[in-house]
């Protein structure tokens, strides 16, 4: 499975973005898809997983209640809503995928190359 992410960008707090995750292969709706990010000189962290296909979900703390994550399975896509940003939630975007509903990113085993989203006070 290769994964593109796209969507990232600059925007004010408490703005919105809509970040995508394009999967190449025919087999995206056997993974489990997640998004990560990482800021410089941090571990990358959990942000959002969904499941192949019943469509429950899973979100870090921190973003609960702002973010949202979905997926389209004919169109091999995975989107995270992202609304009422914060500043700390700058950082780099990654998409990954893996057989298990985890948070631990090593059980991910495919990584797209990150999309940046900056957040201005």
């Amino acid at each position: 499975v290769q994964l593109q992410a796209s969507g990232g960008g600059l925007v004010q707090a408490g703005g919105s973005l809509r970040l995508s995750c394009a999967a190449s292969g025919r087999t995206f709706n056997r993974y489990v898809m997640g998004w990560f990010r990482q800021v410089p000189g941090k571990e990358r962290e959990f942000v959002a997983a969904i499941n192949q296909s019943d469509g429950n979900t899973g979100y870090a703390d921190s973003v609960k209640g702002r973010f949202t994550i979905s997926r389209d399975n004919a169109k091999n896509t995975v989107h995270l809503q992202m609304n009422s940003l914060r500043p700390e939630d700058t950082a780099v975007y990654y998409c990954a995928a893996s057989r298990y509903m985890v948070v631990f990113e090593r059980f991910y085993d495919y990584w797209g190359q990150g999309t940046q989203v900056t957040v201005s006070s």
